[in-house]
């Protein structure tokens, strides 16, 4: 059997990450898990990015702002009903700090740039303030202010409010929220050099001590595939080394999967079955996703979604921008044969969690014949035919890229945070 040596593989270099600061990662590995970011303080960025769960939810399409509980157990709140799912899944957060990064979320509408001169083009365009260090602190400003994820309607908070004026409205308000907490502001005295006294942090410092913690606590490159490119034969087994070669080759996987983080940050249209709200623009007659198009306008970006990484990716389902497959082996399947699997897809396949008053609407793009025909026509990757046999070794070969602390990242979960609203915990 070939080991591989003619294969794209590329090793993660640890030192191809961005440089953190040890005190600013553990105000931000408290920030993360703390509800006083959000405007009605009962969620926070680890609601939907939990350790527990791989640095992600676990849903398909999540339950934002308005939603009790972790994982398959969150469940919409009856006493401030939702009126719709977070649009897309959340993705994991592995490998987030590697210097190759240089555009996130599912349609890359952040990206870095020099545009608006801040740094970054964002939905923030010129509002984004200076000083952020790098993409992950630029990304962290945003859930903050979605009406679904953590700000709630604004009817309810100054946050949500203020967010509907402009988007960078409530940056000083939720600043101000964090810096008045005595451990808080203490804390970012100690560890942020421009900061004197606590009525000096911003907005700026706390997205820098978010992704202090976020480039630093997921940092993944210690899996079997892992210790085989850097030179153990055995620490993949015989067949996860078969699905290895047809992944590097006749499968075609790493077309699009390819460079230390198996992505190549680029978009690709996969005919991935629609529900959901979507990410519609304000023109779009009905909700459906149009991908990076939304973010381009460009027509033949119509559909095309982020390539994801795929370091951990057993723990990280469901697949796809919507988690349309709660199996690797079902989003393997449809990348083999994307018309068919598109056509065979039925809503029963996704394990949406249950609100009784969207379930009349969650799959209306789904059932619309045009947009199906729109869908199942944009599509980037070919065709191709593997065995169940070979199936299951590129399944195998993805579960060796699980790392041995995927689970417990480097400093793990507070069990409280500075401003005593409570840290969710599952209920295993």
């Amino acid at each position: 059997m070939s080991t591989g040596a003619a294969f794209a593989q590329e090793a993660i270099d640890p030192t191809d990450y961005v440089p953190f600061d040890e005190a600013q990662a553990e105000i931000g590995r408290l920030l993360f898990y703390d509800p006083i970011l959000s405007g009605n303080r009962n969620i926070s960025c680890g609601t939907c990015h939990h350790h527990d769960l791989a640095g992600g939810d676990g849903l398909p399409l999540g339950i934002g702002e308005g939603g009790e509980g972790l994982g398959a157990d969150r469940v919409a709140s009856l006493d401030t009903p939702i009126e719709k799912r977070v649009p897309r899944n959340a993705p994991a957060l592995f490998n987030l700090g590697h210097t190759s990064i240089e555009l996130l979320f599912h349609d890359g509408r952040l990206s870095v740039s020099d545009l608006y001169q801040n740094g970054f083009n964002s939905p923030a365009e010129e509002w984004l303030p200076l000083g952020l260090d790098n993409i992950v602190a630029a990304q962290a400003l945003f859930p903050i202010v979605s009406e679904v994820e953590m700000a709630g309607s604004p009817e309810e908070n100054e946050i949500a409010g203020r967010a509907y004026e402009r988007i960078d409205y409530p940056w000083p308000i939720i600043a101000f929220n964090v810096r008045t907490i005595p451990e808080y502001g203490e804390m970012f005295v100690a560890a942020f050099e421009e900061v004197d006294t606590a009525d000096d942090v911003t907005i700026v410092e706390v997205a820098n001590a978010i992704a202090a913690f976020i480039t630093s606590e997921w940092r993944s490159h210690d899996s079997a595939y892992d210790r085989f490119l850097a030179g153990d034969t055995t620490a993949l087994t015989a067949q996860q080394q078969s699905g290895m070669e047809l992944f590097f080759g006749e499968a075609g996987c790493s077309d699009c999967h390819k460079g230390p983080l198996l992505s190549d940050q680029e978009f690709h249209a996969l005919a991935l079955p629609h529900f959901g709200p979507g990410r519609t623009r304000r023109f779009d007659p009905y909700s459906r996703d149009l991908g990076r198009m939304a973010e381009t306008d460009v027509l033949e970006d119509a559909y095309r979604f982020r390539t994801p990484q795929l370091r951990n990716v057993a723990l990280t389902g469901p697949y796809g921008h919507n988690g349309a497959y709660d199996t690797i082996e079902g989003i393997v399947r449809h990348h083999l044969s994307p018309v068919e699997s598109f056509e065979a897809w039925q809503p029963a396949d996704v394990a949406l969690p249950e609100v009784e008053w969207l379930a009349e609407i969650d799959f209306v793009s789904f059932q619309d014949r045009r947009e199906r025909a729109r869908l199942s026509r944009a599509i980037d990757i070919e065709e191709r035919s593997l065995t169940d046999a070979q199936v299951a070794d590129v399944v195998a070969f993805l579960q060796g890229l699980t790392g041995d602390t995927a689970l417990t990242g480097r400093l793990g979960r507070p069990e409280t945070v500075p401003s005593g609203l409570p840290v969710e915990v599952r209920n295993d």
